[in-house]
């Protein structure tokens, strides 16, 4: 049985989206590792040991739990935990412009030039593009390959700009079959 399922992707790919839906279809508990990175959200990193702890905490607290986000680099001990890890690829003109509508809804005129939030979203949307280029030296499909090749469970890939009813159906099926 399939009771602890991680999600990962680039930013932007839709793995809380994905989480989140899947926890209104199946009986886990969905978490989010941007609510362990982050003390404040979006400017602000925990350090590392606390994140850590803070998410074994729950994650021993939950039976069936879907962890959605990225785990790598500073959560590399939890690979053993997951029975399956979904994960999501899209094309990068399409999640690039979905991170930047979801700036914009977060931070409306501030996200633009002259805004409060100009540089940090600049900076964050210059990121992101990085995904399906960069080395390992940044969060990157190259890295997130790595980390997956040495994981002992299952890896679904979705690679492709599904729907998220369609990404559910597809993760139903896989466990209905394994």
């Amino acid at each position: 049985m399939i009771r602890k399922i991680h999600i990962m992707g680039a930013s932007g790919s839709g793995t809380s989206t994905l989480g989140s839906a899947l926890s209104m279809v199946l009986p886990h508990t969905h978490l989010d590792t941007d609510d362990y990175f982050w003390a404040t959200k979006f400017t602000e990193q925990r350090e590392i040991p606390e994140r850590r702890r803070m998410l074994e905490e729950d994650l021993l607290l939950e039976e069936k739990w879907i962890l959605s986000g990225a785990v790598c680099g500073w959560g590399d001990h939890f690979k053993s935990y997951f029975d399956l890890v979904i994960f999501l690829w899209i094309p990068q003109e399409i999640r690039l412009e979905r991170l930047k509508q979801r700036e914009l809804q977060r931070y409306g005129n501030e996200m633009l030039v002259g805004g409060s939030r100009y540089e940090q979203s600049k900076a964050f949307l210059e990121w992101a593009s990085l995904y399906d280029s960069a080395g390992m030296e940044v969060r990157s499909k190259a890295l997130h390959e790595y980390w997956m090749a040495d994981l002992s469970c299952p890896v679904l890939k979705m690679e492709g700009n599904y729907s998220i009813r369609e990404k559910v159906e597809i993760v139903i099926d896989y466990l209905k079959h394994n």
